[in-house]
């Protein structure tokens, strides 16, 4: 095999260096998506990083920006990928058909006048794939494109996807406030 490059050892340099400055932002970043999990955050937080240098290893001729953004690019596609696991795992265990009717994709949503902790809590309780649609239109403000993006779907999916995410979220929200 040999020596590393002098780019390859450069670039992870960089990112030892960028660690102990990244890693609260890192982990902060993913704790406020993993509804409090504090297990799945560090987790992730953990595969964010062995990601990174993975990228800058493989990386040795054209190094990625070793960057605190860079890094928190590759949390959010861990967290989209354990999401999307999670979704599978739980549609393999319930082979349940999603029956909600669908409203037009511009309806719009109101979301003044929710209280955090209880729509944190709401979010933690529905489904995986209806929360990293949510979360990423409205936590990380994306636009529809970009959900779609992430989540390897079509913008008319991710939109039609979103309709049940809401209508989902508004009912465990309403069911909670019952509750309380």
């Amino acid at each position: 095999m040999g020596e590393p490059s002098p780019v390859a050892a450069d670039g992870g340099a960089q990112l030892l260096e960028l660690y102990d400055r990244a890693l609260p932002q890192v982990y902060g970043y993913l704790l406020s998506r993993c509804g409090g999990s504090v297990t799945l955050a560090e987790d992730l937080t953990s595969e964010t990083f062995l990601a990174a240098a993975a990228a800058v290893r493989k990386g040795a001729d054209d190094p990625p920006p070793v960057t605190v953004a860079w890094l928190v690019g590759i949390a959010r596609h861990k967290l989209v990928d354990h999401w999307r696991r999670r979704a599978r795992d739980e549609r393999n265990l319930r082979a349940v058909a999603d029956e909600e009717s669908v409203r037009p994709p511009d309806e719009t949503w109101d979301d003044t006048g929710l209280d955090a902790l209880r729509a944190r809590d709401a979010l933690a309780r529905v489904a995986p794939h209806h929360r990293a649609a949510l979360t990423l239109r409205y936590v990380d403000d994306l636009p529809v494109p970009d959900v779609a993006a992430h989540l390897g779907r079509t913008v008319h999916a991710t939109e039609a996807l979103l309709v049940r995410a809401r209508n989902a979220f508004r009912r465990v929200y309403g069911e909670e406030a019952g509750n309380g």
